[in-house]
């Protein structure tokens, strides 16, 4: 079965909460002002409370509390915060995942990780919108979850990969298909911005030559997000060739500073994106 059958079927599994659907299509809508944004989200308790605590959280760091949406919109951005929603959404549509499966501390871990260090890079790179790289490192990996609910014994065996089977190799191998595929298939029919979906959907193709910071800052996210939450698995930099940093320009020492920082940020930020921890309403 491929990747878009599996999505296809997924999407009456995994639904999306009404306020992100509504916030994206007034985003769509060029007529729609700040206020318009501020009431949909206001309407709505629980993604109120998550971008309130996005926005007073390490992941941004501001000086003064933000107590408000209409405060959190002028200092994060609309887009920015419509990201932000995305990924509340998308991660809250996955809140009933059996965790006897998977170790879901660990699979948000990974996630998250790889998506502060995707925001890191980008920002370092002053790349306008960072947000949306920390969407698409936060979701590359939701096609696990997929396979978890709809496919638990494949997705058993997924999860015997080591030094020599790579993650993706054995996807590829068990599923005809990886995780990433599969989670950039499902995000593509929710009608999530191609800006997010597209670095998700070229994650492994390391070999390609794609010139685009986006997809080759969340290569690089993901194999050293990928070694640092399995160590059990991965030395330091196993999975790390020299082209996904050496093409950004970037030394070994850069990549030290960027896991020091984030590692530092990744518990905090686990708490407000694992819907294990969600307040539901």
């Amino acid at each position: 079965m491929k990747a878009n059958d599996i999505a296809d079927k997924a999407m009456d599994v995994f639904v999306l909460p009404d306020a992100v659907i509504r916030l994206k299509e007034c985003m769509d809508d060029s007529a729609a002002s700040i206020d318009d944004i501020a009431e949909i989200i206001a309407f709505d308790p629980g993604l109120t409370s998550q971008l309130l605590k996005v926005a007073n959280s390490a992941l941004y760091r501001f000086p003064n509390k933000i107590e408000t949406i209409s405060k959190a919109l002028q200092v994060i951005g609309t887009r920015s915060a419509y990201d932000l929603a995305l990924a509340y959404g998308i991660t809250h549509a996955f809140n009933d995942i059996d965790a006897k499966i998977i170790d879901l501390d660990k699979f948000w871990e990974q996630s998250v990780s790889c998506a502060l260090l995707a925001k890191y890079f980008a920002e370092n790179r002053h790349i306008r919108e960072p947000e949306r790289l920390f969407v698409s490192g936060l979701l590359h990996n939701v096609g696990e979850l997929v396979v978890v609910a709809l496919m638990p014994h494949e997705a058993k065996r997924c999860l015997a990969f080591n030094a020599r089977v790579s993650p993706a190799e054995l996807q590829q191998a068990i599923l005809g298909f990886t995780y990433a595929e599969l989670s950039a298939a499902l995000v593509r029919k929710w009608n999530i911005p191609e800006s997010i979906i597209r670095p998700v959907s070229l994650i492994h193709d390391t070999d390609s030559g794609i010139e685009d910071d986006d997809v080759q800052i969340l290569q690089l996210s993901y194999v050293l997000a990928l070694d640092n939450v399995n160590p059990e698995v991965y030395p330091s930099y196993n999975n790390l060739i020299p082209e996904l940093h050496e093409r950004l320009s970037l030394k070994m020492e850069d990549l030290e500073d960027a896991l020091d920082i984030t590692n530092l940020q990744c518990i905090s930020v686990m708490s407000l994106f694992n819907p294990n921890a969600f307040i539901l309403y």
